[in-house]
């Protein structure tokens, strides 16, 4: 299975230059960042990476400089999913075609507020549209709908969803966990709730904060496989105002903040979103010890 060693999965942030657009120079130094931190894995345009403002251009783009970047060392995952069911489909039809690209990521519909099965049937159009292994991602927060559990784990059962990033709450991940198919992986979206999802049984977190605190997870998640429970919790504890303060404005500002603080030139974000204010930024690097 394709994900079966990624336990942190980082969400990545798009580079862009002064001008807004991408900045594919930026890219060899963060991806060799992530990489070096524990990151196994890699999603491009995703939340994080800015998805609603990047054109079809651009994430093609993306994706192939991104693929010769890894070259094959952790699994590439591609945003893959819109509110328009036929255009999800023609798009992961397009990048099944990358070589390099190991499953797609689909975001519940936003906007249309579809009901529970109009969701059923929008991925099962994506997931029967080409051979890429698809996981699906309910982020209410973002979309408004949301896919109840029981539809989740219907989904579970079609042979191209491979797993979910869900970020509904610990009682959907304990759900999913119990009742879903044993070669399902179940990842939080939350990195509040990394150390909890990896002790109830699932797979990991695709996450944020791993961006800055990657080695600090892996330590969390390397605890929690050796038994070494107060350990991890420790670290857990540890991390949680952190990664709660990445998350004080709307994200990726907080993170893309921290990055350019550290010397991994990210740049700014693309409108509606805006960076942090020289306040908002003050108070994160100090919650964060920077």
């Amino acid at each position: 299975m394709i994900l079966e060693n990624a336990t942190i999965i980082t969400a990545m942030v798009t580079p862009f230059n002064e001008s807004g657009a991408i900045d594919f120079a930026k890219l060899p130094q963060l991806v060799k960042h992530l990489l070096d931190n524990h990151t196994e894995g890699i999603i491009l345009a995703g939340t994080t990476g800015e998805s609603p403002t990047l054109t079809h251009d651009e994430e093609i783009e993306l994706f192939n400089e991104v693929i010769r970047l890894v070259d094959g060392r952790v699994p590439i995952i591609c945003g893959v999913g819109t509110n328009d069911t036929r255009d999800s489909v023609e798009f992961v039809k397009e990048i099944s075609a990358i070589r390099g690209i190991d499953a797609g990521l689909a975001v519940v519909p936003y906007y249309n507020k579809p009901n529970q099965e109009g969701l059923y049937q929008h991925f099962k159009a994506i997931a029967e549209a080409s051979d890429l292994p698809i996981i699906l991602y309910n982020v209410p927060g973002r979309t408004v709908a949301s896919l109840d559990v029981s539809t989740s784990l219907r989904l579970a059962e079609l042979d191209n969803i491979i797993a979910i990033k869900e970020c509904f709450g610990l009682d959907a991940l304990t759900e999913l966990v119990e009742k879903a198919p044993k070669d399902f992986l179940v990842y939080t979206g939350e990195d509040s709730l990394a150390f909890s999802n990896k002790a109830i049984g699932g797979q990991g977190v695709m996450s944020v904060a791993s961006h800055v605190f990657g080695t600090d997870m892996h330590d969390m998640f390397k605890a929690l496989d050796q038994g070494e429970i107060k350990k991890a919790a420790s670290i857990q504890r540890q991390l949680l105002p952190k990664m709660n303060a990445l998350f004080s404005v709307p994200s990726p500002a907080p993170v893309k903040a921290v990055l350019n603080h550290l010397g991994i030139s990210v740049g700014e974000l693309r409108l509606p979103l805006v960076s942090c204010t020289s306040e908002e930024k003050a108070k994160i690097l100090s919650i964060l010890d920077l």
